[in-house]
């Protein structure tokens, strides 16, 4: 006797009396695969993969093309989200699993809860893919030959939800497996959440390829697929998204202190360490140096807990000559509150310039409602911060606009987006400063330069990553790492950067409206398909 097969590949097996595992693991294999597909964890295995860090579109595709398989595959829209949530879990865990490392190694965690604790974020966020997954499954049959829109706009609300709602952490989002692939000229135009979208609609088009119910099904869904790979590359002309023209250059030096992060705020280790090494290197520069750029909290202290004359000192060696600082330090009281701030130096102006961090971490930075007892298991220094604006003044300096973020603010490109409303001011050039020693050695830093390489494309600027231990890198308007410091090393990296001006596509509709035409396209295909489905079911 034949039955469906429970891993979706439309093969005909003996029914057993027992549920298969099969499909559980295989929605956690294809859950990992898309996350090395991100950031690839291996140095050279094999004779194909790439250097450790790079990112894998075609891997992001089959990854993301068996979920929809076994989706296909699955008896009801209830296994079907289980087997989504499955495949998230297994995918977020793994992309932040260096969580663990900041919670445990640095914060003082202890080992069991903090592998609890990166479960239980990864699980939260999977069941924005498992609910999804559960409306695919319900819906897919209606939509028959629009299964792959229906899909793709799925997927676009959960990443959408996932990167905005409850703060977002929308870290992992799969157009960032799409950097180095075919689908890098829409990123002008429809940023990381649209090519997100178009990866998911291609996948589920491979999936649809091997299950359809004709082979000429199958060929249009595998022409599909093929047209939405090669379209972006074969209109270069038509598609492209950078207006924008070259604004000059400017020579900066990023500093890395390579302060270890279990020493950074100590008083008799890395503390004396870090005001030395900084001052030194601050205050040594040529007077032609350009513009000095500092990671996150390079400065540890508040100013007024600073040996006498040290924040003086700072301010006094760039009140002339032709050298600016971007430095980042810790400001505020206990009155007030703290901040986590970057203050800009240069000659001539009355009071330094300042940024304040407006998109602050949950629980490093802020304590959510209800979590303050997680946060005393942590040993975190001055972890809830004030938050600064959203549309704060760039710095300006050389004729250059430099527009400020720190840590993981990068990761919100609608954020970004804001200081793009005004042409005549937006930004010549990006700039964030990171201390992502909190998570060791791992992948982290590597996420985090992909990040820059989507915002680099989103917005036709080059981009400056200043961190405490790597990468600290430059990146240009085209998505390219063009230079790179050594990571874990005490060094410097010089480099002339050109600025830009004009603005993308993407720049000039997020500016003003946000993410909100991708939340209403996606859900206007939901509201089409579910009348199409109550339309079927009329007798």
């Amino acid at each position: 006797m034949q039955a469906s097969d429970p891993t979706g590949f439309g093969l005909f097996v003996r029914q057993t009396p027992k549920p298969s595992l099969i499909p559980a693991l295989l929605a956690l294999l294809a859950g990992a695969l898309q996350a090395a597909s991100l950031a690839w964890p291996f140095s050279q295995p094999v004779a194909w993969a790439p250097e450790r860090g790079q990112t894998l579109w075609w891997l992001q595709l089959l990854a993301l093309a068996l979920l929809v398989q076994l989706l296909l595959g699955s008896a009801s829209a209830r296994q079907a989200a289980g087997r989504a949530w499955l495949f998230a879990l297994a995918w977020l865990a793994l992309t932040f699993g260096w969580l663990f490392t900041s919670m445990h190694t640095y914060g003082g965690l202890a080992a069991p809860l903090a592998v609890l604790a990166v479960l239980a974020l990864a699980g939260a966020l999977a069941l924005y893919y498992a609910g999804i997954c559960w409306f695919f499954k319900a819906l897919a049959q209606a939509g028959r030959g629009l299964s792959a829109i229906i899909f793709a706009s799925l997927w676009l609300l959960a990443e959408l939800a996932r990167g905005q709602w409850l703060s977002g952490f929308g870290w992992g989002a799969i157009g960032y497996a799409q950097l180095d692939g075919p689908l890098v000229p829409l990123i002008g135009w429809v940023g990381l959440y649209g090519v997100s979208a178009v990866a998911a609609a291609v996948a589920a088009l491979l999936a649809l390829t091997l299950s359809a119910p004709s082979w000429s099904a199958r060929l249009r869904c595998a022409a599909a697929a093929l047209v939405l790979l090669v379209l972006p590359q074969i209109l270069p002309q038509v598609l492209s998204a950078a207006p924008g023209a070259d604004h000059g250059s400017i020579q900066v030096t990023l500093l890395q202190g390579n302060i270890a992060q279990d020493e950074k705020f100590e008083q008799g280790t890395g503390v004396p360490k870090a005001l030395n090494w900084y001052r030194t290197q601050l205050s040594a520069a040529p007077d032609r140096a350009g513009g000095l750029i500092t990671p996150e909290t390079a400065v540890p202290l508040l100013p007024e807990d600073l040996p006498q004359g040290y924040w003086q000192a700072l301010a006094q060696r760039f009140e002339s000559g032709q050298t600016a600082a971007l430095v980042g330090v810790p400001l505020g009281n206990s009155k007030l509150g703290y901040t986590n701030s970057v203050v800009g130096f240069k000659p001539g102006q009355a009071t330094p310039w300042r940024y304040d961090k407006h998109h602050l971490v949950p629980f490093g930075e802020f304590i959510p409602p209800f979590f303050r007892w997680f946060t005393k298991l942590m040993n975190i220094p001055l972890g809830d911060f004030n938050r600064g604006g959203l549309q704060q003044p760039a710095f300006e300096w050389q004729g250059q606009r430099l527009a400020t973020s720190i840590c993981y603010e990068n990761l919100f490109t609608e954020e970004l987006a804001t200081q793009f409303a005004n042409p005549a001011l937006a930004p010549t050039l990006l700039v964030n400063i990171s201390n992502l020693g909190w998570f060791g050695e791992h992948l982290a830093m590597d996420q985090h330069l992909q990040i820059a390489r989507m915002r680099s494309l989103e917005f036709d600027r080059s981009f400056l990553l200043a961190t405490n231990t790597g990468h600290t890198a430059i990146v240009n308007h085209l998505g390219q790492v063009t230079h790179a410091a050594k990571p874990h090393a005490v060094t410097t990296l010089i480099a002339q950067v050109q600025g830009r001006t004009g603005i993308t596509p993407y720049a000039g509709w997020v500016a003003r409206f946000g993410l909100w035409p991708l939340w209403l396209l996606a859900l206007a295909v939901m509201v089409v398909a579910g009348l199409g489905q109550k339309q079927q079911r009329r007798p």
